[in-house]
């Protein structure tokens, strides 16, 4: 086959798959503090925990209140089980009206409700956790997207500039000057861009779905586009950041709050030993010839100890696994921040190596070398070789960016604090 005519088809080939993968509709930037509220409205996972704690929130007037008292309706009949027999003949025989209310020891119904607001509580602080779970994988997610179309746009200028080396190598090809292994080699390099364009594709579309998920969107609507990805300076120290997280780390919160909730149960607990009270009055109407009678009792329930001891117990152990686990948690997101410190800081420095040093000297040599190749001074292989170098270089500096943001987004989720 010629060779021309062989390069010439190639390239229109791989320009027909470059542009069906680089196919979008344009649309204008959404911030993602919009997307942000947008998710907080109507993820699922939020809304869920918001209806679990406004229920949790009705259980203590439920637990507060006196049991149901009991309506007593009674007929007594003396020789026969007819309704009123022996009623005018037999002093036993009555018709009765009563009620009753159970009364639980003082204080028992107090400290029953303050584990229920307590654990109102828990709930709350588990909404915060929805709220900030959701807030950090819509960060995460809108970061990786936005990686995604900067590096896009890499690729997409490079396939570009590799169009016009090709037709430089086909150029020279044709005038003797040039190798025709120089032309390929440099199709096969811009193969590897269009089927990295492609990929980038298919990341994309994957991000997209779940980012939709997040925000309740439906799949098919119109696609997201981020801003542009720039980097945040890290202001903070690591100490600022690692004294935030016991007051506002979401999880060390709600583990916090259960240890309140299991102080409240305790109590509670205890205090279930103490006996409870029922009360009835009844009023028995008799012929008028007879005398009515009038009932009054009192019933003392006396729990058994033995059952509350162990209800104690049970409740004494789990407050102490809640604080195990408090200060288990305490120093896993300690860990965490630390750890999420040191990549965001090493990224910052390797960000400025990449934009002073790395790249600006990368792209000095490749156009030093390719003004070279022009003259017939250098082989189209260094220009080749220069150029994916820096392409590579571009590709991991946004890589890098990527990443540092994304730190910085797990540490405003760990820590509170806004450093975006």
């Amino acid at each position: 086959m010629n060779v021309a005519r062989f390069l010439t088809t190639t390239l229109v080939l791989a320009t027909v798959l470059a542009a069906f993968g680089q196919e979008r509709p344009s649309s204008t930037p959404t911030p993602l503090s919009q997307l942000l509220a947008e998710a907080s409205a109507n993820n699922s996972q939020i809304s869920a925990a918001t209806h679990s704690w406004q229920a949790a929130k009705d259980v203590p007037r439920q637990v507060t209140t006196l049991p149901d008292p009991t309506l007593t309706y009674q007929n007594l009949g003396v020789g026969s089980p007819k309704p009123f027999a022996g009623y005018t003949t037999s002093n036993f025989a009555y018709i009765g009206i009563g009620a009753s209310q159970e009364l639980p020891y003082p204080g028992k119904l107090r400290l029953r409700g303050e584990v229920a607001k307590r654990d109102a509580d828990v709930k709350e602080t588990q909404l915060y956790v929805a709220r900030t779970t959701v807030a950090d994988a819509v960060k995460a997610d809108y970061i990786q997207l936005a990686y995604m179309q900067k590096t896009l746009g890499i690729l997409l200028e490079n396939q570009r500039v590799m169009d016009q080396l090709i037709q430089d190598a086909t150029a020279h090809y044709q005038v003797g000057q040039g190798l025709q292994e120089d032309v390929l080699q440099a199709q096969v390099e811009r193969t590897k861009i269009v089927r990295e364009i492609t990929l980038h594709h298919q990341q994309v579309g994957q991000i997209e779905a779940n980012l939709k998920g997040l925000l309740h969107r439906d799949q098919d609507s119109p696609d997201i586009v981020t801003e542009d990805l720039v980097e945040s300076p890290l202001l903070p120290t690591s100490t600022e950041l690692l004294q935030t997280v016991r007051g506002h780390n979401p999880q060390v919160q709600v583990d916090a709050s259960s240890i309140s909730k299991q102080d409240a149960a305790l109590a509670s607990a205890r205090r279930e030993g103490k006996p409870d009270f029922d009360l009835a009055y009844m009023y028995q109407k008799t012929d008028p010839k007879y005398s009515d009678y009038y009932m009054f009792t009192l019933n003392v329930r006396l729990p058994r100890r033995r059952r509350v001891r162990a209800e104690v117990a049970e409740t004494a152990e789990m407050l102490a696994q809640s604080k195990s686990t408090l200060d288990a948690d305490l120093q896993q997101q300690l860990a965490e921040v630390k750890q999420q410190y040191v990549t965001a800081s090493s990224d910052s420095e390797l960000l400025k190596e990449y934009r002073e040093g790395l790249i600006p000297q990368s792209d000095a040599a490749y156009r030093s070398t390719l003004n070279a190749y022009a003259a017939n001074r250098d082989q189209f292989t260094h220009v080749l070789l220069y150029f994916v170098n820096v392409l590579n270089l571009k590709l991991d500096e946004a890589q890098v960016l990527a990443e540092h943001e994304t730190a910085l987004a797990h540490l405003e989720t760990l820590t509170g604090a806004t450093l975006r």
